[in-house]
């Protein structure tokens, strides 16, 4: 799973429900989600690497 900083419960490595891989318009990769205990919209950037073993795991591909 995902994991990214929730800045409404304010605690690093919460894991995103549904979290979808996206391309950022300079190229990069983002994680966009829902955090698992408020539902706030989380993101988490990340690398080319990261984002194809994340797909790989069970995030969709939004890119």
């Amino acid at each position: 799973m995902v994991k990214a900083y929730c800045v409404k419960c304010k605690q690093k490595g919460q894991e995103m429900n549904d979290p979808e891989i996206v391309q950022t318009a300079k190229g990069g990769y983002m994680a966009k989600g829902k955090c698992c205990k408020c539902s706030t919209t989380m993101c988490a950037m990340m690398s080319k690497d990261n984002a194809e073993k994340a797909v790989k795991d069970g995030a969709k591909k939004g890119y």
